[in-house]
């Protein structure tokens, strides 16, 4: 089941990863979509190619895409489309960013690709099938306790509104797990 969608997805985000890899290190026009949520034309190049391969192989199928928006009316079948997460590292050049692609039938996420292209890491994954890194099927952590935990974690674009908050919870965090990183990717 989905095996058209998964390998579809998997082109799709290979094709976009491509573009973001010969588009890396040229100057950006990068465009502030908030204080600190970027756009650059390396997002869009992405975006269109990923839509061009999803469109043309599920033409009834909706497509919401984080730079151009929905496309086609809201059907029972939804591609969610992020063609280049954390562009803010992109734009330094760190090499944590992926192109990110999921799919949800009738209001439930049934699979999702991620693929960070600098890293050549490609995961995937279908609901009730596990999830692979570049085929090797992934398991949750042995580790039994948060003490000897490195946990990961992202901030929020609307950080500098609350600081506060995200402190509070940064704090709880690590005086509890041996190690936090944060790496800017939510994929």
């Amino acid at each position: 089941m989905f095996a058209k969608e998964i390998s579809i997805a998997g082109e799709a985000a290979r094709m976009g990863g491509d573009i973001l890899i010969r588009m890396l290190g040229d100057a950006h026009q990068i465009v502030k979509k908030g204080e600190i949520d970027l756009v650059t034309e390396a997002d869009l190049a992405a975006e269109k190619a990923i839509l061009e391969v999803i469109g043309r192989n599920f033409p009834r199928d909706a497509i919401l895409a984080e730079e151009t928006g929905r496309k086609g009316v809201e059907a029972t079948r939804n591609w969610l489309i992020d063609p280049l997460d954390v562009t803010t590292n992109y734009a330094h050049r760190f090499p944590f960013f992926a192109v990110s692609i999921a799919l949800e039938v009738e209001n439930e996420r049934v699979l999702g690709v991620v693929y960070n292209p600098y890293m050549h890491e490609f995961f995937e994954a279908v609901k009730g099938k596990g999830a692979r890194l570049n085929g090797e099927l992934l398991q949750v952590s042995g580790t039994g306790s948060l003490r000897d935990s490195l946990l990961a974690t992202g901030f929020p674009y609307n950080v500098h509104e609350r600081p506060e908050r995200v402190m509070a919870l940064l704090e709880k965090m690590l005086v509890r797990a041996q190690g936090v990183r944060r790496l800017g990717s939510a994929a």
